[in-house]
């Protein structure tokens, strides 16, 4: 049987709101599924955090509602907190993709989660 974990969207308006909701739909109250891109990552390949259910779903019900929020400005605002905590090295990356959110170019946060859940979990996600 395939297990259903549903995201309302209405109630992902930063990244951080993404990260608790779709950690209580998967695991529950106080949830953990990924707090940042890399382990939400390890958690839709099979690493901590995955649910036990090998056959799962996750419908992400008004997920229009969360493309306009995770639009260019939560996008410019995870690239500032990005560029404040990053190696110096990384800085002049992050800083050019913080300028083309900023003239909004280029990939949205929704985007990089929709990108994330192509690569690890194929089939899994589910747009409504």
């Amino acid at each position: 049987m395939t297990a259903i974990y549903t995201l309302d969207g209405t109630q992902v308006r930063t990244l951080e709101d993404f990260w608790r909701l779709i950690g209580e739909a998967v695991n529950g109250p106080g949830g953990y599924f990924g707090r940042n891109l890399d382990a939400f990552s390890d958690c839709l390949g099979g690493g901590f955090g995955q649910p036990d259910d090998d056959d799962y779903v996750v419908e992400w019900r008004d997920h229009e509602a969360s493309r306009e929020h995770l639009g260019y400005p939560e996008t410019a605002r995870q690239l500032e907190l990005r560029l404040s905590r990053c190696h110096p090295a990384n800085r002049p990356a992050v800083s050019a993709d913080l300028s083309a959110a900023r003239d909004q170019h280029g990939p949205t946060v929704f985007d990089w989660l929709i990108e994330i859940f192509e690569d690890r979990a194929p089939g899994v996600l589910r747009l409504q």
